[in-house]
């Protein structure tokens, strides 16, 4: 087998009987991916067939599936969900020459491969792998084992993080609850529902550290440009800071700040949309909390427990701009199939400038900048705008008030009604002048024609961004519901100069709906 890469994280875990060690290998289950090789290693009767058997039956989902030792075919190949799962034993292979003979590059391509005796490859398999190291613990009993678990190269990082999570979730009474993955959004976070056995449900949030991308401007990438977040402790921090302020964000019941993990109150499936689109009384409400917020004077520094206080960071000219480039850099090219110029690119940028401006130096909030429709859950049991459940909230920003208005009533998933945006931007308005008298419908107005055009932009190039680069081409069904709300907005007369410039040069935003 060749070296392995530098990287190396390794765990040791005792294991009482059977049971625990294929509770071990179907939790393992959570980190792997397709291409991913895990080498098994150990004495005759050591276990290692019962680790590998425990991950095919967890990750095909079938407890009744044969999983014969391979010893005497050296290799079967089995289908899950996830991708082919080939699990070969090479105890009896003379030499790494004989792996073509098997077929083992075509088998391997795109599978996840469990190797027992991966030795007797020599250098034919990668460095990157997941190594368990199995032994008996007779002193502790005749099926107890101890287990050494070795990530080398880019499984080191995925390793840590699961022993991590195996012990947060043994800390915090969750430790034998069932896990499932729960649908992913647009980021690199991941969530996954647990079951106990007594009917208690949470939900395991994934959040590891964000890793800085290449630099692209002032030595900075676009994630701190952007002012994302690039850790879990955002969003721990404007958790307390919702609900302390008496609105519904979930409950964290426990967390690893460093790893990036946490255990969170369950709040459901109640959604604010059905089948006909947005409830417009589950709407209301949600736009109420907002004038909640807008009205209160709220603090930009935010405790984290035990860490250091969290400062939320502005919703500058910087962060709005670099939003805006994305149209240039991934929409024009991949859906309007055109690039503007350098020249027309510095002008859209100036324009903007000009335009946004005043709503960066205007009055200022907490911006949650997801405040829509996937990130908002309704709670029937609960009381007045406690019924509004929040999630999603770690790159909040402070900001003008209008954005996560127009990030509501304009929202990208879900066609708005004309008319009910109107509607619910009176009721808005109404909230925000019985507790501010001083507030103007005017300047709001124009505030949130400004930024929601912006929002439209930065969609529009995110969007095109998930297709071209991620592999979801699943979004680009919202570019047309996203390219009408960005028509609309530009014909403000505040955007005047910025509509012209779309019209030459994204003529399809403006193009009735087919």
């Amino acid at each position: 087998m060749s070296s392995p890469a530098e990287a190396r994280f390794e765990w040791r875990v005792d294991l009482g009987d059977e049971a625990a060690t294929r509770s071990l290998a179907a939790e393992l289950t959570h980190i792997l991916l397709p291409g991913d090789l895990v080498t098994l290693s150990g004495d005759l009767g050591s276990g290692k067939t019962t680790f590998a058997r425990a991950m095919i039956e967890t990750l095909t989902g079938d407890r009744d599936i044969e999983v014969p030792s391979p010893t005497f075919t050296l290799m079967q190949i089995y289908q899950s969900a996830l991708c082919p799962i080939v699990h070969a034993d090479l105890y009896r292979l003379k030499g790494p020459d004989e792996l073509a003979q098997l077929g083992w590059d075509e088998a391997a391509e795109g599978a996840l491969v469990l190797v027992e005796w991966a030795d007797r490859a020599g250098d034919q398999l990668p460095a990157d792998r997941l190594d368990v190291a199995l032994r008996l613990d007779m002193p502790n009993g005749p099926q107890a084992r101890a287990a050494v678990l070795s990530g080398y190269g880019a499984f080191a990082a995925r390793l840590e993080r699961a022993r991590a999570i195996h012990t947060l979730l043994a800390a915090s009474g969750w430790g034998g609850a069932a896990r499932s993955f729960m649908q992913g959004d647009a980021s690199a976070r991941a969530y996954e529902r647990l079951m106990k056995t007594d009917g208690a449900r949470a939900i395991l949030m994934i959040s590891p550290p964000r890793p800085d991308g290449p630099p692209i401007r002032h030595g900075k990438p676009y994630s701190a440009l952007a002012r994302l977040a690039d850790n879990i402790v955002p969003f721990v921090a404007v958790d307390h800071a919702l609900l302390a302020q008496g609105l519904s964000a979930p409950v964290i019941m426990a967390s690893d700040l460093r790893a990036g993990v946490a255990i969170l109150e369950d709040l459901g499936a109640g959604g604010v949309t059905d089948e006909n689109g947005p409830i417009p009384e589950r709407y209301a409400e949600a736009a109420a909390a907002l004038a909640l917020l807008h009205h209160r004077d709220l603090p930009a520094i935010l405790p984290v427990g035990t860490a250091p206080d969290y400062k939320i960071p502005a919703y500058d000219l910087d962060a709005l701009l670099i939003e805006v480039e994305l149209l240039a850099e991934w929409y024009l090219p991949s859906i309007a199939h055109s690039r503007a110029a350098s020249g027309a690119q510095a002008a859209l940028l100036a324009l903007w400038k000009t335009a946004l401006a005043q709503t960066v130096f205007g009055k200022s909030t907490w911006t949650l900048r997801d405040y829509h429709s996937p990130n908002l859950i309704w709670l029937a049991e609960r009381e007045g705008l406690r019924r509004v459940g929040i999630i999603d909230f770690q790159d909040c920003v402070i900001g003008n008030p209008a954005y996560d208005v127009v990030s509501l009533l304009q929202d990208a998933r879900v066609d708005v009604s004309d008319a009910l945006e109107l509607r619910l931007l009176s009721h808005y308005a109404r909230k925000r002048r019985e507790a501010d008298a001083d507030f103007s419908m005017a300047e709001f107005a124009a505030a949130y024609a400004v930024l929601g055009a912006q929002r439209a932009t930065k969609i529009l190039g995110i969007f095109a961004r998930l297709d071209q680069r991620d592999g979801k081409p699943q979004y680009l069904a919202h570019l047309p519901r996203v390219e009408r709300y960005l028509a609309k907005n530009l014909a403000h007369p505040a955007m005047a100069e910025l509509k012209s410039w779309y019209e030459t040069h994204a003529p399809r935003i403006f193009a009735p709906a087919a």
